[in-house]
C-alpha cells in the first residue's frame, strides 16, 4: 500500500514537472516594439503600427512617436509597407551566407530580443524573422511582416545604435536597397 502511494505521488510529480518544463508557451510573433533611446523608452504595439501602415490610422501614443521622427506620415507608411520580392530559398542562402552573418550580427546591435547578452542571439532572432516574414508575405517581405515574424513577444529597437549606422547612410531606403539588391544578385547567380 505504501509503495503504491509513493509511486502515485512520483508519477504526479513527474507529470506536473514535465508540463512546466516542456510545455513552455511560445510567442508566435512580436506583439510590441520597445524603442530605446539613452535612458528613455517607448513601446509601440505591432498591431497599431500595422494599422497605421495599411490604413493611416494611429493611436495617440504612436502619433507622438511618429512626430518625433520629423518625417511625413506618408513617407513612414511607404517605408513600412515597401515590399521586397525574394524567394525564400534565396533568402535562406543569404541569411546563412558569410555576408548575411556579418549583416545580421551588425543589425543585432540595433534590433534584438530583450535581455540578449550576445550578438548571436540577436542574429538568430533576425534570421528567423526574415524567413518567417517572407513566408507570411508569400515570397515578399516588408518591415511589418519582419516584425510579425520576429520570434519573441518584444523587439528592442536601439535608436542610439541606429543613429550610428544612419550617419553612414543617407536614408533607410538606401540601406535597404543596398542590403537587399547587392548581395542578392551574387546569390541568385550561384
Amino acid at each position: 500500500m505504501k509503495f503504491n502511494k509513493f509511486l502515485i505521488i512520483k508519477v504526479i510529480f513527474l507529470f506536473l514537472s514535465s508540463q512546466l518544463l516542456f510545455n513552455v508557451s511560445k510567442a508566435k510573433s512580436a506583439e510590441e516594439i520597445k524603442i530605446v533611446y539613452n535612458i528613455f523608452s517607448r513601446t509601440i504595439k505591432v498591431n497599431s503600427l500595422k494599422t497605421f501602415a495599411e490604413e493611416g490610422n494611429s493611436t495617440r501614443k504612436l502619433k507622438r512617436i511618429l512626430r518625433a521622427t520629423g518625417s511625413p506620415d506618408k513617407e513612414i507608411r511607404s517605408v513600412l509597407t515597401k515590399d521586397f520580392e525574394i524567394p525564400i530559398t534565396i533568402a535562406s542562402k543569404l541569411v546563412y551566407s558569410e555576408i548575411g552573418n556579418v549583416f545580421l550580427t551588425r543589425l543585432s546591435s540595433i534590433i534584438h530580443p530583450p535581455r540578449a547578452d550576445d550578438d548571436k542571439t540577436g542574429m538568430l532572432a533576425l534570421r528567423a524573422s526574415v524567413i518567417k516574414g517572407i513566408d507570411l508575405g508569400e515570397g515578399s517581405i516588408n518591415l511589418i511582416r519582419f516584425f510579425e515574424g520576429y520570434p519573441t513577444k518584444t523587439v528592442i529597437l536601439d535608436v542610439n545604435a541606429l543613429s550610428k549606422v544612419m550617419n553612414k547612410v543617407e536614408s533607410i531606403s538606401e540601406l535597404l536597397d543596398f542590403f537587399t539588391n547587392s548581395p542578392l544578385e551574387k546569390i541568385k547567380a550561384n
